[in-house]
């Protein structure tokens, strides 16, 4: 999932029709990124966007797991591009965190809606580990995190001191490039 920093105290200094333009380039720009890394949209809420990667759950995995890895670096390294999409619309520059895990989940439409949704374990500790990453940074939880620890273009640094409230620890890390 990739979410916005502060978007409410940002939504709470602009018009609608601003807040409206502000939402769209960022969500739009996040959407054709994860697009060309083979990933797939299920939603967005508000100023969230979740996602995943149907090839990780493949034979081969590896390439899923590196797209997913390289789709969520991709984002952060267009954030210029997208403050200066944002400044081109006199609107404010923003930060925003991305978090990936990995796990089983289930795909599923609700009764009456067009729309996917995604339910299971990675999509809630997304949520929930999301706002550990620094501003403009990335986290991943423990189980992407042994798939992919022997990637050797990546560094992956142990976020410490944040308790989930489990009974057992749940390892988050930072990930950057080496």
């Amino acid at each position: 999932m990739v979410d916005m920093a502060d978007s409410t105290k940002m939504a709470a200094t602009l018009g609608n029709s601003k807040i409206s333009t502000y939402y769209q380039i960022f969500l739009n720009s996040m959407s054709k990124i994860v697009s060309r890394f083979g990933g797939i949209v299920i939603k967005n809420i508000g100023d969230c966007l979740v996602y995943y990667f149907p090839e990780s759950s493949n034979i081969n995995r590896k390439f899923g797991f590196m797209s997913c890895l390289e789709c969520s670096l991709a984002m952060l390294e267009r954030r210029d591009d997208i403050c200066k999409a944002l400044s081109q619309n006199n609107l404010p520059n923003m930060d925003y965190r991305v978090s990936a895990d990995y796990g089983s989940v289930v795909i599923m439409r609700a009764n009456n809606s067009e729309s996917l949704d995604m339910i299971g374990p990675p999509v809630n500790m997304c949520n929930k580990i999301n706002r550990t990453a620094s501003r403009n940074g990335m986290v991943i939880g423990g189980d992407l995190h042994s798939r992919v620890k022997g990637f050797g273009d990546y560094k992956f640094k142990e976020v410490k001191g944040f308790d989930l409230g489990f009974k057992h620890s749940y390892p988050i890390y930072s990930v950057g490039r080496n």
